[in-house]
């Protein structure tokens, strides 16, 4: 076979791409991820009961953090799902929720006297919320790389994992979110944030070796 008709034989099926496929498959991996996710939170620690005024409103704020990371991650794990994608802008756009919850906790802290921020800081529960975030953001990270092995073609796999391992970070705090009795802005940029980065650390550590083709 020459090359022309090579050529013709490889462009005669030729159909558009389904750019819709990425966003179907990474949607259904979140759905599954979040479903166990939030399902295993119900089972071994439970829906925050009573709920007042304020502390559905710190809930809410919780809440806000996580969809706001949980959003911003899946946009650039979208286009990190591209070979020869450059993800370095979208790490600047995937900080932005910390520097604001960071921002809003120096402010909380500077409205109150010194000898609470140490109760403010560490709550009451920062070690369950240490273990259950990224307990819980295990089983999305891992529908996650499936997506990102079966529909992606992702060639930065260190970023590609970090990314993940964020978005599954976000979903396990999510999760968490729905259960966590501690009401400070210090605690969740501390304890929320900083599981968050610890997931997204061990995502680009284990990217690498997952992601390999």
């Amino acid at each position: 076979m020459n090359t022309d008709r090579l050529i013709d034989a490889l462009s005669a099926r030729l159909e558009p791409a389904d750019r819709g496929r990425v966003w179907r498959a990474l949607a259904g991996a979140l759905i599954f991820g979040a479903v166990v996710a939030v399902g295993g939170m119900l089972a071994v620690l439970g829906l925050r009961t009573p709920m007042d005024m304020t502390r559905l409103g710190f809930m809410l704020a919780k809440l806000a953090f996580t969809v706001a990371t949980l959003g911003l991650a899946t946009v650039a794990l979208v286009r990190l799902m591209r070979p020869g994608a450059d993800g370095r802008r979208m790490l600047f756009l995937v900080a932005v929720p910390f520097l604001i919850v960071a921002l809003c906790a120096v402010f909380s802290l500077a409205s109150t006297h010194w000898t609470d921020w140490g109760s403010m800081a560490l709550g009451r529960q920062w070690l369950a919320c240490l273990i259950f975030i990224p307990l819980l953001a295990v089983v999305p990270f891992a529908v996650l790389i499936w997506v990102l092995r079966t529909t992606g073609a992702p060639t930065d796999l260190a970023r590609a994992g970090a990314i993940a391992g964020l978005l599954a970070g976000s979903v396990g705090a999510t999760a968490y979110a729905l259960h966590c009795p501690d009401d400070s802005l210090p605690f969740v940029a501390i304890w929320y944030g900083g599981t968050i980065a610890l997931c997204t650390f061990i995502g680009a550590k284990l990217g690498p070796r997952l992601l390999r083709w």
